[in-house]
């Protein structure tokens, strides 16, 4: 519920502070005292969209804020899914600046308005007269039904079930697609992966098979030098390993005379042997090594095909073409994995489907089973109400398909007079009476559906006398379970409240504004005789009030 309402710098109000306690609030004042500017500054906290124009000094900025009682109201989850802290007290404030930039906060954490007119729906409900009203929203309708029901727990669970079924449906269409699309690419890739297979890729192939064909075309090339390598080292008669070994020999004897020299001759000897090493190896590849035409166009036509393969899927080596290989081997088997995917999620979509029929037909049930009761229960208490030919019906129409709600569209069919025929509560009730037809509806659910803290702006409009006092009497009733602020000129309901407050405008030298004050009981009397009759009231006047107030 609302405790307190802080305004300032708004409209014609300066500064204004209202508490608010349980039960029944009644605002009332003279026409153009400012009451409408009171639910003005309430529903830019209920995120309205803010214009400079409302700022009462054009220098400062207008700041609303309202404190809010949580305890009966469950919120933790909304406010840990917009990453709110979660207190029982909460302060919701709106600031506007003269630049005209809008800024709101919970709890001084900055919100979007988004979230500010989602939180204000759940803590008020705001019925102005002229306004589109949520008693036309069928959606609501269906929640007063569902209210009356006791369908709380059976809908909660059939909604956590359709969530699932709803998102596994998004995910049977998807699948679907991609399995269409599938077939197309199932064929390329079974043909990009035969060329692959047939291929037999080995990592590090290409500069073996490249080194090989160099090789391979200067064969010639190779083997001469070779040849004439190893004559020159070793076979011929001046061979370099000859005169070295002569050398080394003379490198001993003279040795004998510089003992330094001696390390010449052993390094000689080392070398002889590395030579003699070479020697052999030339030979050895000399004789290996022959022009050989037709294996020079064996691997001639690996490379093509490694260069092709390079040239196609635009690479360049042989190890990122095996990564495109096996990554076209893991997307086939994937389509595999999504025939079994597409088969496992249509059993359990069917499992869900007849729950939630199953559950959806209890539903219908229930809701059909109050139906009829509670079309007569509004159409009494509205022929209290000076609606004597009023007609309500609840058309419950069943769909073709699963919703979110089950299997039922309602649909309140209304009308106000005889002979009238139901239509549909937007087109046909007035102001009047679509006031009167909402506080029937809603005082009747008022104590099976959450409703937030009530605000009515005169939804006593065109009536007085007996049945503006059965309509005090109704809001008095709706206000032992919930919080009701009512503006009002009636003072039949005017007599019903907990707490009284009157708004009045206080003339200043510079310009007029808006003030409230809380009324004692003298201070009821007197207003409610005004109400009766004139200012001064008349002395019977004041008896009249004296006898609604119950003194």
């Amino acid at each position: 519920m609302i405790k307190r309402l802080h305004i300032r710098n708004y409209a014609i109000i300066e500064y204004l502070d209202i508490d608010f306690a349980k039960g029944l609030t009644i605002i009332t004042g003279e026409t153009g005292a400012g009451k409408s500017i009171l639910l003005g500054a309430l529903g830019l906290i209920m995120g309205d969209r803010a214009d400079t124009k409302s700022l009462y000094n054009q220098e400062e900025k207008c700041i609303i804020e309202g404190i809010f009682d949580l305890g009966a109201h469950d919120l933790r989850d909304f406010f840990a899914e917009n990453d709110l802290d979660y207190e029982t007290e909460v302060v919701v404030r709106r600031e506007l600046t003269p630049s005209g930039k809008s800024r709101a906060f919970v709890n001084d954490s900055p919100v979007t308005l988004k979230v500010l007119q989602d939180l204000s729906a759940e803590l008020i409900d705001l019925h102005q007269q002229f306004d589109t009203l949520d008693i036309h929203n069928l959606s609501f309708q269906l929640r007063m039904i569902d209210a009356l029901a006791g369908n709380k727990e059976r809908l909660l669970q059939y909604r956590n079930v359709y969530r699932e079924y709803s998102a596994n449906q998004r995910r049977l269409s998807e699948l679907l697609n991609r399995n269409e699309q599938s077939t197309k690419e199932m064929d390329f890739i079974h043909f990009q992966l035969e060329e692959f297979n047939k291929a037999e890729l080995v990592a590090g192939e290409q500069e073996t098979w490249e080194e090989e064909l160099t090789r391979l075309s200067h064969a010639e090339d190779i083997k001469r030098t070779l040849g004439m390598a190893f004559d020159i080292l070793t076979e011929n008669e001046q061979s370099i390993v000859g005169q070295m070994q002569s050398l080394s020999v003379a490198l001993v004897t003279i040795g004998k005379y510089a003992p330094k020299l001696g390390e010449y001759s052993d390094r000689f000897a080392g070398m002889i042997f590395e030579l003699r090493e070479m020697s052999n190896e030339f030979e050895k590849v000399a004789d290996q090594t022959d022009y050989d035409p037709e294996r020079i166009q064996e691997v001639q036509q690996r490379l093509d095909l490694i260069y092709r393969l390079l040239k196609k899927h635009t690479v360049s080596s042989v190890d990122e073409l095996l990564a495109i290989q096996a990554n076209l081997e893991q997307q086939l088997a994937g389509f595999a994995d999504l025939g079994n995917e597409i088969g496992a999620l249509r059993d359990k979509i069917k499992v869900q489907e007849e729950q939630l029929y199953r559950w959806a037909d209890e539903l219908s049930d229930r809701r059909q089973a109050v139906i009829p009761g509670y079309e007569q229960k509004v159409v009494d208490m509205l022929t209290q109400l000076a609606m004597p030919y009023a007609q309500l019906k609840i058309e419950n129409r069943k769909l073709d398909h699963l919703s979110p709600t089950g299997l039922d569209e309602v649909q309140f069919l209304f009308a106000a007079n005889r002979g009238s025929r139901l239509q549909q509560i937007k087109d046909v009730a007035s102001g009047g009476e679509m006031s009167r037809l909402a506080l029937v509806t809603k005082s009747l659910v008022a104590s099976a559906i959450p409703l937030p803290t009530l605000i009515f702006d005169e939804i006593d409009s065109g009536i007085s006398g007996d049945v503006a006092l059965k309509m005090g009497n109704i809001l008095r009733n709706l206000s032992n379970e919930h919080q009701v602020v009512t503006i009002t000129h009636s003072p039949q309901v005017a007599s019903k409240a907990d707490r009284h407050y009157f708004v009045f405008k206080v003339d200043k030298p510079d310009r007029t504004i808006t003030n409230v004050r809380l009324l004692s009981d003298d201070d009821r009397v007197r207003a409610i005789a005004v109400m009766l009759s004139q200012s001064p009231p008349s002395e019977s006047a004041l008896v009249n009030a004296r006898e609604l107030l119950g003194l």
